[in-house]
């Protein structure tokens, strides 16, 4: 399927490595004009620098999301390049205390992680935002969790602040439809890579006494689909709610997980 994403522009937020780094060379591959807005820009140029091989224009934006002010600089300097901003791709955020149950979490911790994953989103929106409602045009995708569908033990902070993206992209789904604008969440599922395996995997492995691989493969029991997410999968969800193929798709989270969340 040709998605038509070719000459469109997009921001994207958390683009240095992982699923951030896949998400943007899957929209480079498909043609689209880049923003990529990361703290760390030397982390962010190897990126960019690959997706301009693949014949993508892309520009590297320096920003801490969880200021606004730079949100807003951010959203400026993307409409200056490129003359719009059509989509807007929210992939950075954190993961919180791991093992920690919510007695056991600190005040700090859980104010770092909901300043990051839900407050940074809520500034990229309303920076990018004026832009596609005065074109009549946008499209917004989240990137949420499951556990933010389910809730986790041990993950009390990181829960909560993808349960509050949540209820953000929901009610910007409802106050901005009628300019035409769609958004969305895709929340994906444990997914492949060095958090993965290095945090998460290890952390279950020297509680229970197992190798990581032996981790690896009961997250993957959890699943219908019995495997673990990988990067492309979610990149693939965020092409399709970027593209008008989702044109009717709005409000929606859209579990990437293998299976899990439905469960």
């Amino acid at each position: 399927m040709d998605l038509q994403l070719k000459g469109r522009v997009a921001m994207i937020t958390g683009p240095a490595k992982g699923m951030g780094a896949a998400i943007t060379l899957a929209f480079a591959a498909e043609g689209v004009k880049l923003a990529l807005v990361g703290r760390d820009i030397a982390a962010v140029e190897p990126v960019a620098q690959e997706a301009r091989a693949a014949g993508a224009e892309a520009v590297v934006v320096a920003c801490d999301l969880t200021d606004a002010k730079q949100c807003e600089k951010a959203a400026a300097v993307t409409t200056e390049k490129f003359g719009r901003i059509d989509i807007l791709v929210n992939v950075a955020g954190g993961s919180g205390p791991i093992g920690k149950t919510g007695v056991e979490t600190t005040p700090d911790e859980f104010d770092d992680i909901v300043t990051l994953n839900m407050n940074g989103c809520f500034h990229t929106m309303r920076a990018a935002l004026p832009a596609m409602m005065a074109q009549r045009y946008g499209k917004i995708v989240n990137v949420g969790g499951t556990f933010g569908m389910r809730g986790r033990a041990g993950r009390m902070a990181y829960s909560a602040s993808k349960w509050g993206l949540r209820g953000i992209t929901k009610s910007f789904a409802l106050e901005v439809g009628p300019y035409n604008i769609n958004v969305n969440c895709v929340a994906p599922g444990m997914v492949d890579g060095p958090r993965f395996r290095d945090k998460v995997c290890a952390n279950m492995a020297a509680k229970l006494g197992i190798s990581v691989e032996e981790a690896i493969e009961r997250h993957a029991a959890d699943y219908a689909l019995k495997r673990v997410t990988v990067d492309g999968d979610v990149a693939n969800a965020c092409l399709f709610l970027a593209s008008d193929a989702s044109r009717q798709i709005t409000g929606i989270d859209l579990p990437v997980d293998g299976g899990w969340a439905m469960l």
